[in-house]
């Protein structure tokens, strides 16, 4: 009753024009009333906190439909945004929900979320200097006005600091929507989508705007497919399993237990204990070994395959009992076996035991860069057992550099991780690897010592816990999922849950922002970009493509040849 009590109060304010107008009651059958951005469409009739409760003129909202103003013309839909006064500043709030009021068809009830505030212009009235979070709350009774173009443009202004402009706010088509840089790589940054989104080239077009206002920028992308080479060409070092050239000997003792022990339990602990004493005393052979004194089986020193075996050879000598063998021979089987198969030499190739490794860190993380601040790094040719500890070690080396460079000109890194669910998965699907730790150890710490991760994923349901809301900024592209709405849901800002519901109506190239990067959370339309620099993941079109036909003899000839060979 209150309501309806509070709608009858506002039903003599909403009849007529727009502000100054002569109060005069429209005919049924005559045109929409003419509107301006400062006639009000609503009041508060709710204040609970973050989100509050407006009642609108439905009469009012329709008769901004045909306005200029993009803004306007949607004023009062879901998604939109409305401002209302509070002393001397505009409050900023996003329609959640709408729905009809009972026994008044001309009045709408609707659900919003305060965003920010911003400073009232004196003289026009505009809003300026907009800042995220609420100081002080409106009074029910307060009137509500649609945000125009105008306001817009304040809003989402730069103010001076560092950004790149990713697309335009929706739904205008001229202001420009950008992404505070060093608040989104200080504080991590996700972009999620479901496949076919348009999230790979999103993922590049972001990318390719930092590198272009950083051109000595340190960025490294691990990229699973094989799509981001065509992308990078120009502006990008490219690596692959022909020219990664990762010594093996780089690996810790974690990694090398992941790659050389097959056993698992009380097992895998007694194998493990044999490969850390032999892996200890190969190091040790090196001429490193003896400038560094106290040496560790972690530590990143030259080591001879060669000479691992042979140790587990004379160890496995000294045992007595025919059992007591065992595990030197699992473990011996395992290097010989990786040391021999050419898919492999990539990293285990003895063309790699020289001290390369800080040729292998200034190829990788771009140091200098010669104009190409990203390295790609394509893991699709490697051996699916291995990919895991590879992408571990690359991880792991940007943590330890920033780590142990803190005394030195700080260079901080960029490490983007596409098919991130793989590396990091939750723990219904873990399988306790070390690429799962480190990149867990980097969202929560990496930030501490000049390191920003960048995940982009089709599932963050299968993301592990925690790692997700470690992200500072998230873009949000239509994911299709329930499971996957939720957990995004539970990652955002509380300000963003009306654009949260608009995530599975959003359109291909579409995004909602929320977090440190941005002013306010926004739905963003991403820029399209030029065709040289998108990735190489376009889907098959096979209406066209099975219309076609010859040379399939010569295609399967060509494909066996490299399936035997292992290479592409």
């Amino acid at each position: 009753m209150a309501d309806m009590q509070t709608m009858r109060d506002f039903a003599p304010t909403l009849s007529g024009g727009g502000s100054g107008s002569s109060g005069m009651e429209v005919p049924a059958d005559a045109a929409r009333p003419a509107v301006a951005a400062a006639d009000p469409i609503g009041i508060v009739t709710d204040v609970a906190g973050a989100s509050s409760r407006v009642v609108l003129s439905r009469e009012r909202i329709e008769a901004f439909a045909d306005h200029a103003d993009d803004m306007l013309v949607n004023a009062g839909r879901v998604g939109s945004l409305l401002k209302m006064r509070s002393g001397g500043v505009w409050l900023i709030a996003n329609i959640r929900t709408l729905k009809m009021a009972e026994g008044c068809d001309d009045r709408i009830i609707a659900d919003i979320d305060f965003l920010g505030e911003g400073d009232e212009e004196r003289l026009t009235g505009k809003l300026y200097r907009f800042r995220r979070g609420v100081t002080r709350y409106p009074v029910p009774g307060a009137e509500v006005y649609p945000l125009a173009t105008g306001d817009m443009q304040q809003m989402y202004a730069a103010d001076g600091r560092a950004n790149v402009e990713i697309g335009t706010v929706y739904p205008t088509r001229d202001i420009r929507a950008g992404l505070y840089v060093d608040a989104m790589l200080g504080k991590h940054f996700a972009l999620l989508g479901s496949t076919g989104t348009g999230k790979s080239t999103a993922a590049a077009l972001l990318l390719h705007r930092i590198c272009d206002m950083a051109p000595r920028g340190h960025v490294v992308m691990i990229d699973p497919h094989g799509e981001y080479a065509a992308a990078f060409s120009e502006n990008g070092a490219l690596y692959n399993v022909d020219n990664l050239a990762m010594p093996y000997w780089l690996m810790n003792f974690e990694e090398h237990c992941e790659v050389f022990l097959t056993t698992s339990g009380a097992t895998r602990q007694s194998d493990a204990d044999i490969l850390a004493k032999c892996l200890l005393a190969a190091r040790a052979k090196n001429r490193l070994a003896q400038e560094i004194g106290k040496l560790t089986v972690d530590a990143p020193v030259p080591y001879l395959l060669s000479d691992l075996l042979n140790i587990l050879t004379n160890e496995m000598g000294q045992m007595n009992k025919a059992t007591d063998t065992a595990p030197y021979l699992r473990i011996k089987s395992k290097v010989e076996e990786i040391k021999a198969d050419p898919r492999f030499s990539f990293m285990f190739s003895g063309m790699l035991v020289g001290d390369t490794m800080a040729t292998f860190l200034s190829r990788i993380f771009r140091m200098p860069g010669d104009g190409k601040p990203i390295s790609v790094i394509d893991v699709s040719g490697v051996p699916s057992e291995i990919t895991s500890v590879v992408v571990a070690v690359l991880s792991r080396m940007v943590f330890d550099f920033a780590i142990w460079s803190r005394n030195e000109p700080q260079h901080p890194i960029l490490l983007v991780c596409e098919e991130a669910h793989r590396y990091v998965p939750n723990e219904r699907n873990a399988d306790k690897s070390s690429v799962g730790r480190i990149l867990s150890r980097i969202a929560k710490e990496g930030r501490k010592y000049g390191v920003s991760l960048g995940l982009i994923t089709q599932r963050p349901s299968d993301l592990a816990e925690g790692v997700l809301s470690q992200c500072g900024t998230i873009l949000a592209m239509r994911l299709n999922n329930d499971r996957d709405q939720a957990h995004v849901r539970a990652a955002m800002p509380e300000g963003a849950r009306g654009f949260l519901d608009t995530i599975p109506a959003l359109r291909n190239r579409e995004c909602i922002v929320c977090g440190e990067g941005v002013a306010t959370p926004v739905r963003v339309s991403f820029d399209t970009l030029e065709e040289s620099r998108r990735p190489a993941s376009s889907d098959p079109l096979f209406s066209d493509l099975w219309r076609q036909g010859g040379g399939e003899e010569q295609i399967i000839e060509r494909t066996v040849k490299r399936w035997r060979a292992q290479g592409r």
